[in-house]
């Protein structure tokens, strides 16, 4: 991929640290590797990856765009710091198949209808309340 000109960059979600440590090494500089999961986001930077295409940035934009600003500027204890506390917000992303904890979210948060369509089926209610919990942590709700 890394020869066809069109190509920029391409988006590694694997959730294999040694694949995607090989796919960084072979890009060199001739693609730019981006993470596509929100918990190896730090890792992948720190292996050379250029930033992120994430679930959490939905919820908490911020916080993801300083964790990205953080390692870019080489302030590694911050970025540190930001990754390890976006951890169970991470987490709860992912209590039910993408993009429904996102979409409630978004909806608990007051940012749109919780409004699914087929196959997506509301969150269960145990899933709601760890969630609910999650946001009030973070004190998104």
């Amino acid at each position: 991929l890394a020869e066809i000109p069109n190509i920029v960059a391409i988006k590694e979600a694997s959730g294999n640290l040694t694949q995607i440590s090989e796919i960084i090494a072979g890009a060199g500089d001739k693609l730019d590797v981006i993470s596509g999961d929100d918990f190896l986001t730090f890792p992948m930077m720190a292996c050379g990856a250029k930033g992120v295409i994430s679930v959490t940035a939905n919820i908490m934009p911020r916080e993801v765009k300083a964790l990205v600003a953080a390692v870019n500027e080489g302030r590694w204890e911050e970025a540190r710091k930001l990754h390890l506390e976006l951890l169970p917000l991470h987490q709860a992303m992912f209590l039910e198949s993408n993009p429904v904890p996102v979409k409630t979210a978004a909806a608990m948060m007051g940012k749109c209808g919780e409004v699914l369509r087929l196959p997506l089926s509301p969150l269960s209610a145990g899933n709601r309340e760890k969630l609910s919990q999650i946001l009030r942590k973070y004190r998104l709700i």
